[in-house]
């Protein structure tokens, strides 16, 4: 007879991680980006599909499993000579350009996606990022116990309104900004009947983008292709979910909008426009005290500005992290060259932070 097996006389086995470089973007990304930190929920198929839409480029994917679970996904494209093997993660700066990771991944993750980039490329390029990230952060670190060269450039603060706590307090704005918005709303009913109206990804798609672009137009400061981007994005439901604009018009034509995301309980501003014809009375600034307080209402509890356009100090945000862009390159000949030229690297950065190639 045979005796039976008993719980204890089996072995567990370690979990089998493994990473696989796949041509194109993967699907996974999505499964990844949906157990990644709230953050980083962003981080879809659609989003960086929409970058190479708009910016172009030829997408390979790091993915790592976990027991057959993806646990990171990692997007890339190629720059440079193909001799180089240089590589960037695609999508837009703002808020800010990193990859999915599931809040769970192990340092054997972050290990295997090391050795897979390796094999892949010679540098990678990621950011701007804020410091901490915590799908860069584990993944620095991974590439440093390995004799990888890590580069930074710092490219600027981001800045932070604690809004639940502003809103709370029933202070908000100050009243000295209160009186000058008041002033500047007056003026601008001069001009015509006034409306303020919210569209979230859905209301952009019926139709939304198009008032954007009658104010966009308007204004040659603009780029058409930051626009086809954020109107890729809500081919995916999650991500028009996420999308928030708020437009205000003057006798039912738009004079100012603002566009931003809303990523769980932050609001990270995007980006915003106005009529040069309607400049002096500050649409702009009225729409996002509007916005915020709306936001509030509906649960936002942070606003993320990133570098910021200027509104900072008038919202009463305070310094964030730092922003940086990174670049992590191989062990061997591409670290030591890498080294050589780190003071071009670190260079200041005069970016575009509205996004892009």
């Amino acid at each position: 007879m045979t005796k039976p097996m008993l719980l204890a006389d089996f072995t567990r086995l370690p979990p089998m991680t493994r990473g696989l470089v796949l041509d194109g973007l993967s699907g996974a990304l999505d499964l990844v980006a949906e157990r990644a930190p709230e953050t980083h929920r962003f981080l879809r198929y659609q989003w960086f599909a929409a970058a190479l839409a708009t910016f172009g480029g030829s997408a390979r994917t790091i993915l790592i499993e976990r027991d057959g679970d993806p646990v990171i996904a990692l997007p890339m494209i190629r720059f440079g000579p193909a001799s180089a093997r240089l590589a960037a993660v695609p999508g837009s700066d703002v808020p800010f350009r990193s990859f999915p990771a599931d809040a769970d991944a192990d340092a054997g993750a972050f290990d295997a996606l090391v050795d897979r980039l390796g094999e892949a490329v010679n540098a990678l390029r990621i950011g701007p990022v804020r410091d901490g990230d915590p799908a860069l952060w584990p993944l620095l670190a991974a590439a440093r116990a390995k004799g990888w060269a890590t580069l930074d450039r710092f490219v600027g603060d981001s800045h932070l309104l604690d809004l639940r706590a502003a809103l709370d307090a029933g202070d908000w704005p100050r009243p000295s900004t209160a009186q000058r918005n008041r002033f500047y709303e007056k003026h601008l009913a001069d001009r015509g009947g006034l409306d303020w109206h919210f569209l979230d990804g859905a209301g952009l798609a019926a139709g939304g983008f198009a008032e954007l672009a009658a104010v966009q137009e308007k204004n040659a400061a603009r780029g058409d292709r930051h626009h086809d981007f954020w109107q890729g994005t809500v081919a995916d439901p999650v991500l028009a979910g996420m999308l928030w604009a708020a437009l205000v018009t003057v006798d039912g034509a738009p004079v100012a909008w603002a566009l931003d995301l809303h990523v769980g309980a932050i609001k990270y501003p995007i980006v915003g426009c106005e009529d040069p014809a309607f400049v002096s009375h500050a649409p702009g600034r009225l729409l996002y005290y509007r916005s915020f307080v709306r936001a509030g209402e509906a649960g936002i509890g942070t606003v993320d500005w990133g570098i910021g356009r200027g509104h900072q100090r008038a919202i009463d945000a305070t310094e964030g992290p730092a922003i940086r862009d990174w670049l992590l390159v191989r062990p061997g000949l591409p670290a030591l060259l890498g080294r050589v030229l780190r003071g071009l690297w670190e260079r200041p950065a005069q970016r575009d932070v509205r996004g892009g190639d």
